[in-house]
């Protein structure tokens, strides 16, 4: 996932360049919406799997 948002983070900053606003503001908004989910996704797992395993 964070493989994605980092897709879409250049993407954006690609069309950022070539000026066309609103998809650049589209696919920074995806990546964005896409990086934080793979964080909290993260945090779970880190949480989770330190209770799972005992440490």
């Amino acid at each position: 996932m964070l493989k994605w948002a980092a897709i879409f983070f250049i993407i954006a900053i690609i069309a950022a360049i070539f000026g066309f606003g609103g998809l650049a503001a589209g696919a920074a908004s995806i990546a964005k919406v896409l990086f934080f989910i793979f964080l909290v996704l993260f945090i779970l797992t880190l949480i989770f799997g330190a209770k799972l395993f005992g440490k």
